[in-house]
Parts: C-alpha cells; structure tokens; sequence
C-alpha cells in the first residue's frame, strides 16, 4: 500500500484522497518539462506536477484542473501547505470545457485505453481515457495553447504512434522526444514530448535513464531529480 504521503525538499505531497498516487510518470514530466509564465497542468491529481512547475519556475502563474472533486481538493491542500501557494490555482474543470490561454501546458494524461477497466472506478478515471482520450486531449489544448505556446506531456512508450497521431491531426509539430528506460537492459517504457503549433529547425531528442542497475539511481535521473528528491 502506497504511503498517505511523499516528501519532497521543498514540500509535501499528501495522496490519501488521490486514486492515482505519487509515481515516476509525473515526477519525470514535473523535472523535464519546458516551462512558462502562465502554466496549465491538466489532471493535476495530488498537484504535484503543478507544485513542481512552480518550483522550478518562480515567474510563472500555474494552474492545475481536474474532473474529480477529492483531487481537487487533495490538490488545494497540497498546494496551501507548500511555499509557492500564492502562484498556483487549483479548479474542478473539465479540459474539454475549459477557457484560457496559457504558453505552457503539462499533462500526465490517461493510458492504458485499451486494457481492463480497473474496479476502482476513480482509479480507473485516471488511468483510462474513459473521461479524456488523447485526441480530446490535442483538440482541447489546442484551444488553449497560445501561438508560440508548447505542450509537455508523459505516455507510454507503446502510444507513440497513437499520440503522434493524434498531434499532427490537431496541427502539433514535435519539439522534444526523450525515451526513458527504466534499466539499460530494458526497452523504453516511457516518453516524454513536448509539441507545438510552431515547427522548430531541430527537434530535441535523447534517452533517459532511471537505474543503472536494480536499486542504483543513473546520473541522469539523479541530476534532474536533484532540485526535489530527499536522497
């Protein structure tokens, strides 16, 4: 059973009321992401990509939404407890019915669209596109997106094809691509982009890397997880 909460340098991350706990994904995107002055984490849950963007970015205005009403509100808490609470905004908002204009939006969005349902419905609303489905996701950020805007998000490695898909349809063009493995042995599980409405002269890309082995952390994930993890 996950613990009711995960501390960071900077804050805490209470996630008792979360159906989605404090993982890899999020922290990976929260660390990686391009920033902004006025940011939109989408499905925010326990906030803490929110909080991170706001860590990592003390101009910027952050604003996080979800549909689930203890998130929201586990979320808030988080937020009010942390040291950037007079720069985040936490809403009760569906993406698809949002209004706005941000030039930074990070998304830890829904997976595992084709796999089982799972029986705890609020866990299940986070991990499936049940509520949002990716092209949902691209159309709605779209709208939100401003000109020179970029859109950071975190899926399977397994969706690149899908989620490239469904970005070129909505008008995206690739900024970023970064695969991540958890062991070198093992292949990408994850990846981390960044599109845009703007074509860009050269896309960055490159490899991630969580363990060098079982239990030992790689310089990579180190590095950029310094400015947060404890140890």
């Amino acid at each position: 059973m996950a613990n009711d909460y995960f501390k960071f340098k900077k804050f805490t991350v209470f996630q008792g009321k979360c159906a989605m706990k404090v993982g890899t994904d999020g922290t990976l995107l929260g660390a990686w992401a391009d920033g902004g002055r006025r940011i939109l984490d989408i499905g925010t849950g326990t906030g803490l990509i929110a909080i991170m963007m706001a860590q990592r970015f003390p101009d910027a205005q952050v604003t996080g939404i979800d549909i689930v009403p203890s998130a929201v509100e586990q979320a808030r808490e988080n937020v009010m407890a942390s040291p950037f609470a007079d720069r985040i905004t936490i809403l009760e908002a569906d993406v698809c019915q949002f209004e706005g204009q941000y030039d930074c939006i990070v998304s830890n969005p829904p997976f595992f669209e084709q796999s089982l349902t799972c029986p705890d419905n609020l866990r299940s609303q986070a991990r499936h596109d049940t509520s949002l489905s990716y092209a949902s996701l691209f159309k709605a950020v779209k709208s939100l997106l401003t000109e020179q805007g970029i859109f950071s998000l975190v899926v399977p490695y397994d969706y690149r094809n899908r989620v490239f898909e469904e970005a070129a349809m909505n008008g995206f063009f690739l900024h970023r691509e970064w695969s991540v493995q958890t062991t070198p042995r093992k292949q990408p599980k994850r990846l981390l982009l960044t599109f845009a409405l703007h074509s860009c002269e050269s896309i960055d890309t490159g490899v991630g890397l969580i363990e060098d082995a079982p239990g030992l952390r790689s310089s990579w994930y180190a590095d950029l997880t310094a400015p947060f993890y404890l140890h």
